[in-house]
């Protein structure tokens, strides 16, 4: 069974300055209806795209199957022009394919040399940067990255967080987004970044029994909607239908707080990596003791964490 599901606040009209000293500081999901995005919602058809976005080679994830899996790995990486892409992404049958007719694509989009550079469409994508302007919701100097999401029809991508601020623009086509609260990762099976619940709609709660206390919050996006998913939050994304969407990432905690050499923007904060060595360090250490010595000592740990690192700021 899943959990409960909350709504995720839709509004109209908020205006940058309101968004900022209302909303921002609330941390919590918000679908905004309105914002000038540009020409991009109705410019941006499939074959403009073709046309306008060029035969860039682009790296793409390659699926036989909807549900996708980033810890097992169910897809290949393959390389397609972009305009093939975009044309292959539309189509529920395809002529052409790397496993089946009717594989999934699925587009994040890279920076040049991905190992140093940063996505940005802008970049990558010049011709198309004059049709779509990002909300600002930052500073300049706080701009991360902006990254192309293309999806096939029915693609579900795994449940995961992100460590930055972001907005995802969803410029043509419609999307549902579940999102989980920082404060449920406990009930989400994680591995690294990501939970191994795939089927959120209807997981296995004999291998899952926790994830049902997990609070949905869902939204549903169409051509236009800007949706803010503050840092931390875990979100899985299923493309209703074909569809084009930009992600743009900053950084809202200070520079040095991020790794540097992180250029996809899903690095955690360098204290929270140290914190976390340390963390197994202790854990091999508590290894060396009697299962029952090691059994108190670590709920003691555990303990000591809650009373010392947990907030109650945030619900």
């Amino acid at each position: 069974m899943a959990g409960p599901r909350l709504p995720v606040p839709r509004l109209a009209g908020v205006s940058q300055e309101q968004f900022m000293q209302q909303f921002y500081p609330q941390r919590k999901p918000l679908v905004l209806e309105g914002i000038d995005l540009g020409e991009c919602t109705s410019k941006w058809t499939v074959d403009y795209l073709s046309q306008v976005g060029g035969r860039k080679e682009v790296k793409i994830h390659v699926a036989a199957v909807a549900q996708m899996d980033f810890i097992s790995k169910n897809f290949v990486y393959r390389t397609l022009p972009f305009d093939k892409l975009i044309q292959r992404a539309a189509e529920e049958k395809h002529k052409e394919f790397f496993i089946s007719e009717d594989e999934k694509y699925y587009l994040r989009s890279l920076g040049e040399d991905p190992r140093k550079d940063v996505a940005d469409i802008r970049k990558q994508f010049p011709l198309l940067e004059g049709d779509i302007k990002f909300p600002k919701f930052f500073k300049d100097e706080q701009f991360f990255s902006s990254v192309f999401r293309i999806s096939s029809p029915g693609l579900q991508l795994w449940t995961h967080y992100d460590v930055m601020d972001n907005v995802l623009i969803q410029v043509t086509g419609k999307k549902r987004v579940v999102l989980f609260s920082p404060r449920d990762a406990q009930y989400l099976y994680l591995s690294g970044t990501k939970s191994e619940v795939l089927n959120i709609d209807n997981p296995d709660s004999d291998k899952y029994p926790l994830f049902s206390k997990a609070r949905r919050h869902e939204c549903s996006l169409k051509a236009g909607d800007v949706l803010f998913i503050p840092a931390l939050w875990f979100h899985n994304v299923i493309s209703e239908e074909f569809g084009v969407g930009v992600n743009v990432f900053w950084r809202h905690l200070p520079s040095e707080c991020y790794d540097k050499t992180d250029t996809y923007g899903n690095k955690d904060p360098t204290a929270a990596s140290r914190a976390a060595q340390i963390l197994d360090r202790a854990l091999k250490t508590l290894a060396e003791l009697p299962e029952e010595y090691r059994d108190f000592y670590a709920r003691r740990m555990v303990l000591h964490i809650q009373d010392k690192a947990y907030s109650k700021n945030f619900e």
